[in-house]
């Protein structure tokens, strides 16, 4: 049975002055969608999202959807004027009953509720946008890039809750992991069209590659046929020149056919050049630390890197990443051990806040001002490995134009910011790339092509990154920071870090992954643990006891959301006057009463299991209460 459509676009075409964006574009997004959308950087995606969500008015086209029907949008920049903090922010559109849903959220994304906007980091800001919007629960998600700026316990809480859902939602995101694991429908941008793929995003670039031969075979034939028919129009037209001016039309048309199709935007052409071969050993760390205020942010740890080695560092947000990563480049001394750095290092640094660039400056400027790069006494070359080459063919290696050579970094979108960034790091030779979040923004296109670079490439490449997916095809070994100090080195990428168990800990217990006891000296374990969860005096491991103490309010926000369902569903006139929201409606209520049923097991059986009768556990949940109707009942109310 065909589900309803919820969001139609049709005819759409814009241009904001220049060449087209879009051209005629149709597009219907349908109830439960779970929706991958993908293009290469600059090809329209966030643009279409705007549209979508109707802050962008198309030139020409309509959007239609059915009376009722919600769409809420996650921007990657939001604005914050006028809201004094981000719990501000995030509940700014919910009823003072709701605002409890933002609460909760921020657990989940790490956010701080009650941080100054101004003072809040650049991913704070983009979290508050993702919980307010989670919190609204509208009929259609649209989430720019929602993974950026979270870490992998936050990026797994989310695509735990996403999977969850039966919202429907349209996503954008460089996280091959986070997209295969949630979406089951494509919308590939190209070149001005939108096509649909009833695939998740793992189908994709087998999907892609189809589409590109088949352009290439149809291009190929085409390019047969105007040479045969301009051969004829050269030897054949004289004799019957009246009796043949149609086939001379029709090979007029043949040629602007072939003049109108456009040609794919070529991968960027970077290159990864090592300079000067490093010593064997490029770091040898023995028994480092870092505190700061007081607060343990590295307990003693020893590492040794080898010439060669791709090593991959992840951690929750805070854990301290890129303070270990300063300390083993020397650019921060730790307070205990020392590091030893090899010789003939040629470092190379792509660091995640972008701070090489002016948002000021031009891109022209931003390398041939760049001392690292710049070609002495000229204003329009810049030293590419050694051999000087013009800034304007250099940057459109990199894939900008002159147009954009010439304006302010600042008018750069996210994935073209980390392009520059790439653009500067290459041009030098180096022996020793520092990789802090590189992935960030970037397009698939981009992102194979980097993990071919860094593959090849003879040096020794240290890797700061929450892309479980390009972690594991790019890093031999996994640095994994479990918080409070603690640290342990893995071989091999994030998934095989999981299997040899490697755990995340966070402040949040409730998506906490117990971590093993780590001390000091390489990481490596103290005594071993006869369990990874080990049980508490009452009877329970960590992670339930803390589920015990939060079912309470679990089953209080369902009975909560299932009285304000009914609520909605007694109303007779609504199947008739809005038949999608009660729809909606009895879906959600059915779906809240299957999960209250399942937390009041799930505290019974808790219960019975804890040992002990704190007062942590005196709010029990009262199981004998006013039972709230059925969606069938509530239909024939």
């Amino acid at each position: 049975m065909a589900r309803p459509s919820l969001l139609q676009l049709s005819d759409i075409s814009l241009t904001f002055g220049g060449d087209p964006i879009f051209d005629g574009l149709d597009l219907v997004v349908h109830q439960g969608d779970r929706v991958a959308l993908v293009g290469r950087n600059g090809s329209g995606k966030s643009t279409l999202m705007k549209v979508m969500a109707g802050l962008t008015e198309p030139d020409t086209g309509s959007i239609t959807s059915p009376q009722g029907t919600s769409v809420g949008y996650m921007e990657q920049e939001p604005d914050f004027a006028g809201f004094a903090t981000l719990g501000d922010f995030a509940t700014a559109s919910l009823g003072p009953s709701e605002a409890w849903r933002v609460e909760a959220l921020a657990d989940g994304l790490k956010l701080r509720l009650e941080a100054d906007p101004a003072q809040a980091s650049g991913g704070e800001r983009p979290r508050a946008a993702l919980a307010r919007l989670l919190a609204e629960e509208p009929d259609i998600m649209l989430l720019d890039e929602p993974t950026n700026h979270l870490d992998i316990a936050a990026i797994a809480w989310l695509e735990a809750r996403l999977s969850e859902t039966r919202t429907a939602f349209v996503v954008i995101s460089h996280d091959r992991a986070f997209l295969n694991a949630l979406t089951r429908a494509t919308l590939w941008v190209d070149r001005g069209q939108v096509r649909r793929n009833e695939q998740g995003f793992a189908s994709f670039e087998a999907w892609r590659d189809k589409v590109w031969d088949e352009e290439d075979t149809a291009r190929h034939k085409l390019d047969r046929k105007i040479k045969s028919e301009a051969r004829w129009a050269v030897e054949g037209i004289s004799a019957r020149r009246k009796r043949n001016q149609g086939r001379v039309r029709a090979l007029a048309d043949l040629r602007a056919e072939r003049g109108a199709m456009i040609r794919r935007q070529s991968a960027a052409a970077m290159v990864l050049e090592e300079g000067p071969q490093s010593g064997r050993k490029v770091i040898e760390a023995k028994g480092i630390s870092k505190s700061f205020d007081g607060q343990t942010i590295l307990a003693p740890f020893d590492l040794r890197i080898l010439r060669g080695d791709r090593v991959g560092f992840v951690g929750p947000n805070g854990a301290g990443k890129t303070t270990l990563l300063n300390m083993l480049t020397g650019q921060l001394a730790p307070d205990t051990g020392q590091v030893t750095l090899g010789k003939g290092l040629e470092m190379a640094v792509f660091d995640q806040n972008r701070a090489q660039l002016n948002p000021d400056a031009s891109l022209w400027d931003s390398l041939t001002l760049d001392r690292d790069i710049a070609v002495n006494g000229s204003s329009d070359q810049v030293m590419v490995r050694g051999s000087p080459r013009h800034v304007m063919g250099y940057l459109k290696d990199f894939l900008f134009d002159e147009a954009q050579a010439r304006a302010p970094v600042r008018s750069l979108s996210g994935g073209e910011r980390a392009r520059l960034m790439l653009a500067k790091i290459m041009a030098r030779e180096s022996n020793l790339l520092i990789l802090d979040e590189p992935t960030n923004d970037l397009d698939v296109e981009t992102l194979d092509l980097l993990q071919d670079l860094l593959g090849d490439y003879a040096g020794t490449v240290l890797l700061v990154s929450h892309d479980r997916d390009f972690l594991d095809r790019v890093a031999t070994s996994t640095v994994v920071l479990e918080g409070q100090g603690r640290a342990q080195a893995y071989a091999g990428g994030w998934s095989d870090a999981l299997a040899q168990g490697a755990r995340l800990s966070t402040d949040d217990a409730a998506t906490a992954l117990t971590p093993p006891s780590l001390g000091a000296g390489g990481g490596k374990p103290e005594a071993p643990l006869k369990s990874a969860t080990p049980k508490s005096p009452t009877g329970l491991n960590f992670t339930e006891t803390h589920r015990l103490k939060e079912l309470p309010a679990v089953i209080a926000r369902l009975e909560a959301e299932m009285g304000k369902l009914s609520e909605l569903l007694s109303d007779p006139d609504l199947y008739t006057r809005e038949p999608v929201k009660f729809a909606k409606a009895t879906e959600a209520l059915a779906e809240r009463q299957a999960k209250l049923a399942a937390a009041e097991e799930e505290w019974l059986l808790l219960r019975r299991r804890h040992k002990g009768r704190g007062n942590a556990f005196n709010l029990v949940p009262q199981l004998c209460r006013v039972k709230h109707p059925t969606p069938q009942q509530s239909a024939l109310s």
